[in-house]
């Protein structure tokens, strides 16, 4: 028997109707449209104090383990990388604004994600995932795509400070000003073109404006040998056992829960998957590989690992198996031998006081608009469900915090259903991580 058909067999491509050219095709389309994140991420990571070359391995190797992971495991075309919002609140919640150590950081993670591991074994991540309404997840969506786009205009110079009125316009005439304006304007219209790979090529286009009028410093080596330290491995577990610790917990499980579920319906849709009954195939060993991926990001050193929208773009070129995220997962294991190029692109540009990053902020600005698109599927009409869910998505960017922003929501929609004598409305749950979060701010703030 050939490869061909060895290949053909394990993933069952014939019989899901399709070939190993659309699986291939699939995969490569899917990585091109999440590759940003190779970049991206450890952007976040290093502000939290990660070393450059050590968070792009990490974020690198995590991705390319989950998505061949959930190739093999769940024979489906669903990749996962380092969740965008995730990083936000590790690197500026948990490290910079509760000033806790990124090593503690990472461990508070890794006992979320074995926490969430165990949920999913028990299938009670299911019924958690019915007990949160509706308008916090869409919300929360939202909010965390605005706080995404604001970090993005601050750090593209749009955006700066201003004592007076705490923000206004920058310099647009700055260099990298300029050419994070023109990498917003290309990637604005790839996605206006209906470019699936849109963001990358934006990046890349960016790129090479960037290096032409000499904003962006590249230069080689370009490729080496993969090398550096997984910052997993100064991991402090123990210090992560801390009581103040608690709510932030209750976030990164809360985002950890309903991050998957709402990718692998969306991508399953796109792919033809589901079956009459909308059901998803498979579901309970792609939450198991998604459950297994957040604590292998947490143990490599990266911030949660999740499953990715993007991968509907290569469902959209003909992926159906999981064939298709072992050519994205091998994509990503090659390019471990470009962390050199990749850490020069994502290497921030000193102006005066403050460091630029124009190739990668238009990135994060297009992602918050992709995230806000769920602000439509809020019930605006009803007072009990609007006002939670424009805290919510308000006091994110306002407050520069996923997690203020998610206790503003808890605390005014069980308030709201309470206050209407509409209590039945909302689950138990709701009240009680509405009553953790009010302790949180009462009593440890």
């Amino acid at each position: 028997m050939s490869l061909r058909d060895r290949l053909d067999r394990r993933f069952a491509v014939s019989a899901s109707g399709s070939t190993l050219g659309r699986e291939t095709l699939g995969g490569f389309t899917t990585f091109l449209s999440m590759a940003y994140i190779a970049v991206v991420n450890p952007v976040f990571l290093t502000a939290a104090g990660i070393a450059p070359e050590d968070a792009i391995l990490a974020t690198i190797a995590a991705a390319a383990f989950a998505t061949i992971l959930m190739g093999l495991a769940a024979n489906l075309p669903v990749a996962l990388a380092p969740g965008m919002g995730l990083n936000a609140f590790f690197a500026y919640t948990i490290c910079i604004q509760h000033k806790v150590p990124w090593q503690t950081g990472l461990g508070l993670l890794a006992i979320v994600a074995i926490v969430f591991l165990g949920l999913t074994l028990s299938r009670i991540r299911e019924m958690l995932t019915e007990a949160v309404p509706k308008t916090l997840r869409f919300a929360s969506a939202v909010g965390i795509g605005l706080f995404i786009s604001v970090i993005g205009l601050e750090q593209s110079g749009i955006v700066v400070a201003d004592r007076a009125t705490l923000v206004t316009l920058g310099d647009l005439r700055s260099p990298p000003t300029l050419l994070a304006l023109a990498g917003l304007a290309v990637t604005l219209a790839l996605m206006a073109r209906g470019a699936r790979a849109a963001v990358f090529w934006g990046m890349a286009t960016t790129v090479a404006i960037g290096w032409a009028s000499g904003v962006v410093d590249i230069g080689p080596p370009w490729m080496r040998l993969p090398r550096g330290r997984f910052p997993g491995l100064e991991m402090d577990l123990a210090g992560a056992l801390r009581l103040d610790l608690l709510p932030l917990a209750v976030v990164l499980l809360f985002f950890a829960i309903f991050d998957a579920m709402g990718t692998l319906f969306a991508v399953g849709a796109e792919a033809g998957l589901l079956d009459e009954q909308g059901r998803f195939p498979r579901l309970g060993v792609a939450l198991m590989v998604d459950a297994i991926g957040a604590l292998a990001g947490a143990l490599a050193g990266t911030s949660s690992v999740t499953c990715y929208i993007e991968s509907a773009t290569g469902a959209a070129v003909g992926a159906r198996t999981g064939l298709a995220n072992l050519v994205t997962g091998g994509c990503f294991l090659a390019a471990l031998f470009l962390i050199p190029l990749v850490a020069q692109i994502a290497a921030g540009i000193r102006v005066g006081d403050h460091v630029f990053y124009p190739v990668t902020a238009p990135a994060l600005i297009v992602v918050g608009v992709l995230m806000a698109q769920t602000v439509v599927r809020i019930d605006w009409s009803d007072l009990t469900e609007a006002a939670p869910a424009f805290l919510t998505l308000a006091l994110m960017p306002a407050t520069f915090s996923i997690s203020h922003g998610l206790a503003a929501g808890f605390v005014s929609y069980a308030g709201m259903k309470l206050a209407a004598g509409r209590a039945r409305e909302a689950h138990w749950l709701v009240y009680a991580i509405a009553l953790l979060f009010t302790w949180r701010y009462l009593f440890l703030s």
